[in-house]
């Protein structure tokens, strides 16, 4: 359920925004244009809205000033106590992952998360996209950023890239975690009755948005 990666995630709450701002050489492409990839999500979402892996709060802090009531769920402690330094007082976090987390208080309308579903092997992608969709009413909306892959060749050829500018933390990570390719994430989301549009920001990140019919 993602949770194998916790350890990796209360290391890198330290040093995670200096990361996405594209001082890290390695993974500023990964990174690249990451405020319009959070707007582009958060503009997306509509009602109240529930969030996973909120990390250290840049995408919860965008809904927010969208006006969106946003209940989040983290995994990390770390990565918790580095969000609560930056999100109103007010603003409950709760301990939970893709597929064990508190109900909401209240029906939601929208399910959001950035980058972060990737920590879900195939099979718990297509567990977790199942549940959301008893959780959302007809119209209701899953807005996922992530990295994905048009097919399994542009997946090989980007880890033989990263390794060939001697990318080796990224190529480990790309061969390590659960990334997946785009025909993959449609046949999910429309066996569990949504269309779903993908679009790109840069080589690795995709935003896909689903709409339950």
């Amino acid at each position: 359920m993602g949770r194998e990666f916790v350890e990796l995630f209360n290391d890198w709450a330290n040093y995670y925004d200096a990361t996405v701002s594209g001082k890290d050489k390695e993974y500023a492409e990964v990174f690249r244009g990451y405020d319009d990839i959070l707007e582009d999500v958060a503009s997306k979402a509509i009602g109240p809205v529930l969030e996973f892996g909120v990390g250290t709060g840049n995408l919860t802090n965008t809904l927010l000033k969208k006006g969106h009531k946003v209940f989040g769920v983290e995994p990390s402690k770390t990565m918790r106590e580095k969000a609560a330094e930056k999100l109103p007082a007010t603003f409950s976090l709760q301990d939970g992952d893709f597929l064990s987390f508190p109900t909401p208080s209240e029906q939601v309308q929208s399910i959001v998360s950035t980058y972060a579903f990737h920590h879900l092997t195939d099979t718990e992608k297509a567990e977790a996209i199942q549940y959301y969709g008893n959780l959302l009413e007809k119209g209701g909306k899953i807005v996922f950023a992530d990295t994905v892959f048009e097919n399994k060749e542009a997946f090989k050829a980007t880890i033989e890239q990263a390794e060939k500018h001697e990318f080796l933390n990224l190529a480990k990570d790309l061969s390590t975690e659960y990334y997946t390719t785009m025909d993959v994430l449609q046949e999910i989301f429309q066996k569990n009755g949504f269309t779903v549009e993908f679009q790109r920001f840069n080589h690795f990140v995709w935003v896909m948005e689903a709409i339950k019919q």
